[in-house]
């Protein structure tokens, strides 16, 4: 006996067939697509795997072209000098700079150019020498070594070429001793005094160095030098002390103010041309001519230093044979 099977399931329907033939204007029905999930497996390989493996590929290549010998700079092993200071005195004009400090270094450069050869005095300066009132006050003044020079002076507040000139030169003097600059109610009571030296070579006839200065101003009063430390001078009133100039080097002032018409405040010599009498020969021309007809006597009082330093109390005592007295500037 045959078992018959039993259908649990219908055919579809077929679409109905259209009451009009299809015309060829209208599209074509477009088939039903049915979307298939992406098994779970695959989406979780997908996500775990990252960038396209093309990307990988890319990166590799570039990393490789990066590190290749001639793309790759070369570095250099620093190290920290904790001995070692940068801040530099130097020992020919004694000014402290920042070494490796390109603005430190210049400013060196010219500063100790100037200390040790002075500067230029040239045709520039000469052209406005009647215009500033330069005097010439010594000429045909000669030296130690053979070479010969002039002595000239113009008021300290002179203006064009020559104030210029003289305000660098007064810097480098005030930088050399370790000075304040003068202030203009000093220069305006003040005459510079300079010793011009002229070229050896005949290239430069007509140019000349400035090779030393004295600033020669007007004052009232002055303190003597006490030639004997403090509670020793048998000239010292009971109750009276002596005012410390200098107590490294010994120097003392009686307080008692004395009359005293001439102060020298800033006396400079190039370093090269030292010991040539060329001081001691500025300021014998500032004391015979800064008071018009009234030459001055150091040795008698009448002209002072202002807080000198070691080498110029060495001058002065010199120069003024113990007579030249201290002034506060």
């Amino acid at each position: 006996m045959s078992s018959r099977v039993k259908r649990t399931y219908s055919r579809l329907p077929k679409p109905p067939l259209p009451s009009s033939p299809p015309s060829g204007l209208s599209s074509p029905p477009h088939p039903s697509v049915t979307k298939r999930k992406r098994p779970l497996i695959d989406r979780l390989s997908l996500e775990n795997a990252g960038a396209p493996p093309t990307k990988k590929r890319a990166l590799a290549v570039a990393d490789t072209k990066a590190n290749t010998p001639q793309n790759k700079k070369t570095l250099t092993q620093l190290h920290f000098a904790i001995e070692t200071s940068v801040l530099k005195t130097c020992s020919i004009c004694s000014l402290s700079y920042t070494k490796g400090a390109p603005d430190d270094e210049s400013l060196h450069r010219a500063h100790c150019s100037r200390v040790q050869r002075g500067m230029e005095w040239g045709k520039e300066e000469e052209r406005e020498k009647v215009k500033a009132n330069v005097e010439e006050v010594v000429s045909g003044v000669r030296l130690k070594n053979g070479q010969k020079g002039r002595i000239i002076s113009y008021r300290a507040d002179v203006r064009g070429k020559i104030g210029s000139k003289t305000s660098t030169l007064l810097e480098t003097i005030n930088l050399a001793l370790s000075s304040p600059p003068l202030p203009h109610s000093v220069l305006q009571v003040s005459k510079i005094y300079l010793f011009l030296l002229s070229s050896t070579s005949t290239s430069a006839a007509s140019r000349e160095k400035i090779v030393g200065c004295v600033v020669a101003q007007r004052i009232s009063t002055a303190m003597a030098i006490s030639t004997s430390p403090p509670d020793s001078s048998p000239s010292q009133k009971p109750g009276v002390e002596l005012v410390a100039v200098d107590t490294a080097t010994g120097l003392y002032c009686h307080p008692t103010p004395l009359p005293t018409p001439l102060g020298i405040p800033r006396i400079f010599v190039s370093s090269t041309h030292r010991r040539q009498s060329i001081a001691s020969t500025l300021l014998s021309a500032a004391a015979s001519t800064f008071i018009h007809g009234c030459p001055l006597d150091p040795v008698k009082g009448e002209v002072a230093f202002s807080q000198p330093t070691s080498a110029g109390r060495e001058v002065m005592s010199s120069w003024g044979k113990g007579g030249v007295r201290i002034y506060e500037e």
